[in-house]
């Protein structure tokens, strides 16, 4: 039969994949790679392949040894953390078996896995029930097209800091968009919401992308639908600063990034409902083709939990907490040191371990610019730029860091 090789365990391709992985992983790398490097491929697709092991001895150096290390102490910039060993296997298991949930058949433990993980996290946030999306995004767009199907809403209600997927969301569900102003923290102004919220979904924000604040999660208002979008801060839940998040057992749905601080591959997020099988029913399409209804807006779907399940599994609610509860001292440390620099300056508090700061005499984006083996990214925040330091990556030194600007301070 041809190419059947390709088809069957390749042991010494496989083994010699997975050293090359070890090796880079074992060494410390660069936090940030150039993002103007060029990648060194045919213009067009080449005629005769190379080969399963040439293929990833020609990609094995900008796939490995180019990428940004997500794991280095000096990286203290985005919401993209290393991910646990543990993880890199269960993905390797899932790709290989290639299971897809829209077929019982075909993926029947992986089904039953989903909805474990499902159960594992709900009763966390007061939801009963939900299910696996590549990311809040899809996890925000299927709550509001839920709120749409169930109470018939004819509008999102938001804050000026709120995440751009509400709004793509509302565009592409034919909502009406109202932004309400943050106040300077960058809260929802719930004194400045419309009167009748009777026919509005309202999304409240635990962990905004640029600051980590918290919007007031125990609206008290008569909004059709209650959505919070915890893509940041949700797992908090899971640890000694869950009051942060008091008030979220009283929403309608719930959005997480797992890839966030859950520490998952790209692409694992959830969407979890008060109460789910009404959602689940409205959501579901039949087909011809199908044994099963097919739920939300994925078609063909992955067994992401794979990794996710490996995970909560080998760590356990503590195991989770604990890793937050690191992350969030190592932002209130970068935090301290700002304060107690002449030349730095905070914006405020870390809330959820988001820390906006920056040199006090110079621009932001200049020495961010000069930074060498540190990274920070940078948010606008009321029409002025900050450095923003997000610590999902345990292995960040926050010394390292201030230690690095500093360095770019005096490369005038």
């Amino acid at each position: 039969m041809p190419h059947e090789e390709d088809f069957a365990p390749d042991s010494e391709g496989l083994h010699e994949a997975l050293r090359r992985l070890i090796e880079v992983r074992s060494q410390r790398g660069d936090p940030h790679v150039d993002p103007d490097s060029v990648l060194q491929l045919p213009s067009a697709l080449p005629e005769t392949g190379v080969g399963g092991r040439a293929a990833l001895d020609v990609l094995a150096g900008p796939a490995l040894e180019q990428a940004s290390r997500l794991d280095h102490p000096g990286f203290l910039a985005h919401m993209d953390p290393p991910t646990p060993w543990m993880t890199w296997a269960a993905t390797a298991w899932a790709a290989a078996l290639n299971q897809n949930l829209l077929h019982p058949d075909t993926a029947p433990i992986a089904r039953q896995l989903e909805g474990k993980v499902i159960d594992w996290l709900a009763p966390a946030f007061g939801m009963d029930g939900g299910h696996l999306v590549p990311g809040s995004t899809i996890a925000n767009l299927t709550a509001l097209w839920a709120a749409r199907e169930l109470t018939g809403a004819r509008r999102v209600v938001i804050s000026t800091a709120a995440h751009l997927s509400i709004a793509k969301a509302a565009r592409i569900l034919g909502l009406e968009l109202v932004q309400v102003p943050a106040d300077d923290q960058q809260r929802l102004r719930v004194d400045l919401l419309p009167d009748d919220l009777a026919d509005a979904v309202v999304v409240l924000i635990a962990g905004t992308v640029a600051t980590g604040a918290m919007d007031p999660l125990d609206l008290g208002h008569g909004a059709a639908w209650v959505h919070v979008d915890a893509a940041w801060a949700g797992p908090l839940r899971l640890s000694k600063h869950a009051r942060l998040l008091d008030g979220i057992e009283a929403a309608d749905s719930v959005a997480i990034s797992a890839h966030k601080w859950l520490y998952q591959p790209k692409e694992c997020g959830v969407v979890l409902f008060a109460d789910a099988e009404p959602v689940h029913a409205a959501l579901s399409f039949g087909g011809g083709y199908l044994a099963a209804p097919n739920i939300g807006l994925l078609g063909s779907h992955a067994n992401t939990a794979l990794p996710l399940a490996v995970t909560l599994l080998a760590w356990g609610r503590a195991g989770v907490a604990g890793r937050n509860e690191a992350d969030m001292a190592t932002g209130d440390r970068l935090a301290d040191l700002v304060s107690d620099a002449a030349d730095l300056e905070l914006w405020r508090r870390p809330t959820t371990g988001i820390v906006n700061w920056r040199p006090r005499d110079v621009a932001a984006t200049a020495v961010r610019s000069r930074l060498q083996d540190a990274w920070v990214s940078v948010a606008d925040i009321a029409g002025h730029s900050w450095f923003r330091s997000v610590p999902v990556n345990p292995l960040a030194d926050p010394q390292h860091v201030v230690n690095a600007v500093r360095r770019a301070l005096t490369q005038r």
